[in-house]
């Protein structure tokens, strides 16, 4: 049975939410899921994502088999990552400590990453609103 983790539609007529679910291959968009791991809201600014990493990991590793867009959340998530660094341990390029230092590396960069996306996109915002009441 080959398995996907995919996204399903939700939500009324331009107001799209999305489940991330994991599905066999062969049934509907919509239709009947294995499990429900997160939700997708493209909508907000920046979109909000809600998943659980340990879930979407065990797929994965399972043999679970991403979408594109599920795929690009995921490595957002730094679940890929992880999956990668997982797969080295069991060849036995590097060991489980090891794995666990470059993710954790990885996750500091990437929150102080995002931290400063944030920061920018508030000024941009009190910006753009002191240039509006000004008119």
């Amino acid at each position: 049975m080959a398995v996907k983790i995919r996204l399903a539609r939700r939500g009324r007529a331009k107001l799209a939410l999305y489940d991330v679910v994991v599905a066999d291959a062969r049934a509907p968009r919509d239709g009947r899921f294995i499990e429900k791991i997160g939700t997708y809201n493209p909508l907000t600014n920046p979109a909000s994502i809600v998943l659980k990493d340990d879930r979407a990991f065990h797929w994965l590793m399972n043999g679970a088999q991403p979408t594109d867009t599920v795929k690009a959340m995921l490595s957002y998530r730094g679940v890929m990552l992880k999956k990668h660094l997982q797969i080295g341990v069991v060849k036995g390029a590097l060991t489980q400590e090891q794995a666990d230092a470059k993710w954790e590396e990885w996750m500091k960069a990437k929150e102080t990453k995002i931290q400063g996306k944030k920061r920018y996109a508030c000024t941009n915002k009190a910006r753009s609103g002191e240039s509006t009441q000004g008119s």
